[in-house]
Order: structure tokens, then C-alpha cells, then sequence
């Protein structure tokens, strides 16, 4: 499993606007420079994570961007689940429509299957309260 892009910059997105205070809305730009990301590419990513209300969004004079919720109740998990679509160390393990040809004979996909537990639990086990703490 390699986090793309866009899953890293919205976790950048994530704590950034968790910094902030609660009911603040951050513009675009303003987002956009502190964590050195393209407008454009931070527009993308704004949109998924609106669409699935991990923030909210108000356009114009006086808008921009707050998290929805309190980050406490972001796990890494489901923002990267959200940007990435699977969190899976191997493709035949992804849940995706084409499924593994080989999944019933497979003597190695309880192994893949486990390690994707494994990666699933660490990521929900965090949260962007978490990445927040100074130890």
C-alpha cells in the first residue's frame, strides 16, 4: 500500500484546519499556502472531503473551509479510506468488482488478509486529535 498524493494532502488539510479555532472557516487560499498545495489540486481534494461532510464549505466573501466535527472524531483511517478508496497491501485483497481469481485457492491470502486488518486497525486506532498531541 503507497498513500497517493492526495491522500497525504488531505491529512495535511485535516490537521490544518483542526489548529484552528472551531467555528472559523479558512479560505482556500489561505489552506492552500500554509501547506504549500496547488489551488487547484486543494479545490479537488476540498470537494471529496465536503461531499462526504468531514467539512463544511461556505463559498464567497467571509468563506472557506472548517472541520465539520471535533478531530477527535476523525480516525486516519477513514480520511484516507475516503481519498484512497482501499487501504489494501495488495490489490486481489481490495474489494474491488473484478475480485481475485485465484481468492479460493489462494494459500496466501489469509497472510494479505490479516496484514489488511493490521493496516486498518493502526489507521482507525488514530485520530487527527491524535497527530495534534506533542509527545
Amino acid at each position: 500500500m503507497i498513500v497517493s498524493t492526495k491522500g497525504r494532502y488531505a491529512l495535511r488539510v485535516m490537521v490544518y484546519l483542526a489548529q484552528k479555532d472551531a467555528g472559523e472557516y479558512v479560505p482556500l487560499k489561505e489552506i492552500a499556502e500554509a501547506e504549500h498545495i496547488s489551488q487547484k489540486y486543494l479545490e479537488s481534494i476540498m470537494t471529496v472531503l465536503s461531499k462526504a461532510d468531514f467539512v463544511d464549505a461556505v463559498h464567497g466573501k467571509g468563506g472557506g473551509y472548517r472541520l465539520s466535527r471535533t478531530p477527535e472524531q476523525y480516525t486516519i483511517g477513514s480520511i484516507l479510506k475516503l481519498t484512497e478508496g482501499s487501504l489494501a497491501a495488495v490489490s486481489c485483497t481490495a474489494n474491488t468488482p473484478a475480485g481475485c481469481q485465484r481468492g479460493n485457492c489462494c494459500e496466501a491470502r489469509p497472510m494479505w488478509e490479516k496484514l489488511d486488518a493490521m493496516i486498518d486497525n493502526f489507521f482507525e486506532g488514530i485520530t487527527v486529535a491524535n497527530l495534534l498531541e506533542k509527545e
